[in-house]
């Protein structure tokens, strides 16, 4: 198995010599393979690694689960840090979905700690049918190209070794090899909808075609393929029709810009906001909005969010603060 997730590690290059990386370790199946694997590795590329939890305090009981992750890392002599969420200095606005702002409450703690220590990565051990979940619930949701393409091997600072391991694999190798781990019973609850794609959804489509798991796979990576040659041509794109002035500006041709297919816009639109660090909502809507704006005569000024505006003038815009 360790052979396998090898040659995706280095297929991929997710690991690099004498990195500091970041762990992170909720004490079930899937974190405490990963952990197991790292330190089997660790050596080869003589890595400094960092376990972190973060207790979420959904149980009475959940200082069990630091209690456990903390044994299991003294035992192989990672360090450990953790932290109850109630202690986190970050305000999460509500989303409707408790997991979804779980998992922006850990995002936030796994990357305040590897700032706190310069790390190179922070892994996490998201498997292959945790992307096949993924992608159903960006499917129901109605996600575009970029979120049906699921999760990266290597994203930023995140990078996931095991997306190309199975569930039914890991529970296997910990079991073979007696090694206990926690049961999280929200991984088991229907309130959840991932749970209720991986409980129902997922076995109903595996009864009607078992090459489905292989198939999905396949056609994830051509979707990640086409998102990669999408980028490449959006960058030479805007390269093309922008251009930085001596305020370190981007001024954009908005006649160029508008002769542009659609979905090129929006993506351009995007590449641009992010480059000059707007915050923004990433909607149709939003984006909707500032291309109709663009395709009005006028010369006008549009506020796109709190002190960021797009000037218009004659034939260029760009952003103004």
């Amino acid at each position: 198995m360790f052979k396998k997730i090898n040659t995706f590690v280095t297929k991929h290059q997710l690991f690099k010599k004498d990195q500091t990386v970041i762990v992170g370790l909720s004490g079930g199946p899937d974190s405490l393979f990963l952990l197991h694997y790292l330190v089997t590795i660790k050596n080869s590329y003589n890595l400094k690694l960092i376990a972190v939890h973060l207790d979420h305090e959904w149980r009475k009981n959940s200082n069990q689960d630091v209690i456990f992750c903390k044994k299991i890392c003294a035992e192989f002599k990672v360090p450990f840090t953790s932290k109850k969420l109630s202690e986190l200095s970050i305000h999460i606005k509500p989303s409707g979905s408790k997991e979804q702002d779980a998992r922006k409450a850990r995002r936030y703690f796994f990357e305040q700690i590897a700032k706190e220590h310069d790390a190179d990565a922070i892994a996490l051990a998201q498997h292959k049918d945790d992307q096949e979940e993924t992608f159903f619930i960006r499917l129901l949701r109605g996600a575009s190209l970029t979120g049906l393409c699921g999760m990266w091997p290597k994203k930023g600072l995140y990078i996931r070794p095991l997306l190309t391991t199975s569930k039914k694999e890991i529970v296997t190798w910990l079991n073979k090899h007696h090694i206990n781990y926690l049961i999280d019973p929200t991984n088991i609850s229907d309130d959840f909808l991932r749970n209720r794609i991986r409980n129902k959804l997922i076995p109903t489509i595996n009864e009607i075609d078992p090459r489905f798991s292989g198939t999905l796979a396949k056609t994830m990576q051509r979707l990640q393929q086409t998102e990669n040659f999408l980028k490449r041509l959006t960058i030479q794109t805007f390269d093309h029709i922008a251009q930085l002035d001596e305020k370190k500006i981007y001024i954009i041709n908005k006649k160029d810009f508008l002769m542009l297919d659609p979905i090129l816009q929006y993506r351009i639109l995007v590449h641009w906001l992010t480059k000059e660090k707007v915050p923004f909502p990433i909607t149709q809507g939003f984006l909707d909005e500032i291309i109709r704006f663009l395709k009005q005569p006028e010369n006008k000024i549009h506020t796109i969010a709190q002190d960021w505006h797009i000037v218009k003038k004659q034939n260029i815009f760009y952003i103004q603060t």
